[in-house]
């Protein structure tokens, strides 16, 4: 499973990128705004620290108008990827940049049937939000399955991010439903880090260690 961020703050990229498990970073207009930074600038620099896709998103709703943001943003650097609403104009514009070989991230999926149309149109990557999902009512890993069932049925070669990641659980299982990236705030990404015995293990060798009196090196 590729691990992707969601995060337009820099530190943050840099300090999962130095553990060599980032393979993308995701972003939209609210993280963007977050960050207090100027997108153009702040996608630059996400593209410089990581060599996988970098999700930057159209702020249009029309086909015409995405296609012209698109544009801009793919000239900011070979990796980005671009991201579209799965709408009926996100789509077109994901099929006509998809065959100009541009890398195409469908974003806020929350039917499989979508998630179909996404496949069909191209996209490089689906990214069904399953914490929102969860948040209203139904389940989000459900979703997950359903999209594996219907792209195994027919190979297609879009890959399943899931977005809208709220804890260590929603990768957990994702990955054993078989997504190929998950996308997830750092905290989250750290926390798979995490584990109370772990931490015990740590305290008790340093313990043990320390009655030794001897170093390394």
């Amino acid at each position: 499973m590729k691990f992707f961020v969601d995060t337009a703050e820099i530190d943050e990229i840099r300090d999962l990128a130095a553990t060599g498990l980032l393979d993308g970073v995701t972003t939209n207009p609210s993280l963007i705004h977050k960050s207090g930074r100027d997108f153009m600038e702040v996608t630059k620099e996400i593209c410089g620290i990581v060599d996988g896709p970098v999700s930057a998103e159209v702020v249009a709703l029309d086909h015409e108008t995405m296609m012209k943001e698109a544009e801009v943003l793919r000239k900011i650097a070979d990796n980005v990827c671009i991201k579209v609403p799965l709408t009926v104009d996100g789509l077109k514009t994901c099929k006509a940049l998809a065959e100009d070989g541009t890398m195409v991230n469908v974003t806020l999926c929350f039917s499989a049937n979508q998630a179909l149309l996404a496949a069909k149109a191209g996209a490089t990557f689906i990214s069904p939000f399953v914490g929102r999902h969860d948040d209203n009512g139904f389940d989000g890993m459900d979703l997950i399955r359903d999209i594996r069932l219907i792209y195994d049925n027919y190979l297609f070669d879009t890959e399943i991010l899931v977005a809208s990641v709220r804890h260590t659980t929603h990768v957990l299982e994702s990955a054993k439903i078989g997504a190929d990236v998950m996308t997830a705030p750092p905290k989250v990404i750290h926390g798979l880090f995490k584990h109370v015995l772990t931490d015990k293990g740590i305290e008790g060798f340093l313990k043990d260690w320390e009655k030794t009196g001897q170093t390394i090196g």
